[in-house]
């Protein structure tokens, strides 16, 4: 940062601060980098950093999906147990990377059961070998294949595999009753998406993936996202993943129309848009461009 703008910011924080009394600046600091967020029928999400957990809360128990990190777990965990004093039945993982999964660690020992994807947990076995953190790892000990289904109370929660995507190990969880989805990471609200080709990731699939689960789910499914350009903006509507959807056909329909121009990989990887394209933001256009340059060229 450059000295200018330094003093610049330290002069605009002082003076916002002088508008604080004693009190209001003590809460200022204290405030939590979290957020736990009721959404309906003791359904809501928790946000810190890494992918959106969801979590379900009812006179069974605790049902949590996704774990994000070894060091904000402990987070939600304390806030759950503030909410009921039910033990933790189950935790469940939408897919294996560690934004989402390597927090399963902090519910060893607490959790009754771990679910996820049978390649899920492949997967999260091999990225352990590789990364060589294997005693770091908390491993699903139940799997499923296409569908899988619970009774938690009140409420029925209903795992969804709709084929390759994001990894070949996705699932989408719905907690019935509420009507509430959580997709993973299979929707990037309006940001370009990791495409893990290295686990098995189908930028060709992914959009049918996305189609058979509008038809699996009615038009009054609230979604929660693995995560967004917009971090508030973490839960949605239908029209999210069809936005997604979209997104993700006009991704492979330009890489393969620039592969029969005879563009470069260069070429190709350099583009800064995709025709069409005008709500994804950020960085990582390059991840996209690459993952669907692999599959067409494999």
């Amino acid at each position: 940062m450059q000295r200018r703008q330094f003093i610049t910011q330290t002069a605009l924080t002082a003076g916002a601060l002088a508008f604080l009394s004693k009190s209001g600046f003590a809460n200022l600091l204290a405030q939590p980098g979290y957020q736990v967020t009721p959404l309906r029928n003791n359904v809501g999400i928790f946000t810190e950093k890494g992918g959106t957990i969801a979590w379900l809360v009812n006179k069974e128990g605790i049902v949590v999906v996704d774990a994000q990190f070894p060091d904000t777990a402990p987070h939600l965990i304390a806030e759950m147990q503030k909410k009921s004093d039910k033990p933790f039945q189950w935790l469940i993982n939408t897919h294996h990377h560690g934004d989402h999964t390597s927090g399963n660690i902090a519910f060893k020992g607490l959790v009754k059961k771990v679910a996820a994807h049978a390649n899920s947990l492949t997967n999260q076995k091999n990225a352990a070998a590789k990364g060589g953190n294997d005693d770091k790892q908390l491993y699903p000990d139940t799997t499923f294949t296409d569908k899988w289904k619970i009774k938690h109370g009140d409420e029925s929660i209903a795992a969804h595999y709709f084929g390759t995507g994001h990894t070949n190990g996705d699932a989408m969880i719905h907690f019935e009753h509420a009507n509430i989805v959580h997709t993973g990471d299979l929707v990037f609200n309006r940001m370009y998406p990791y495409i893990d080709r290295s686990a098995g990731a189908s930028c060709k699939h992914w959009p049918l993936a996305l189609e058979s689960s509008l038809k699996t789910f009615d038009s009054k499914t609230q979604y929660v996202f693995g995560h967004a350009f917009d971090p508030v903006k973490v839960t949605g509507t239908a029209e999210d993943l069809k936005l997604m959807q979209d997104f993700l056909v006009k991704l492979v329909a330009y890489v393969e129309s620039s592969i029969k121009a005879g563009k470069t990989k260069e070429e190709i990887l350099a583009a800064k848009s995709i025709p069409g394209v005008t709500e994804f933001q950020g960085g990582g256009i390059e991840r996209g461009l690459t993952a669907a340059y692999e599959e067409l060229t494999a």
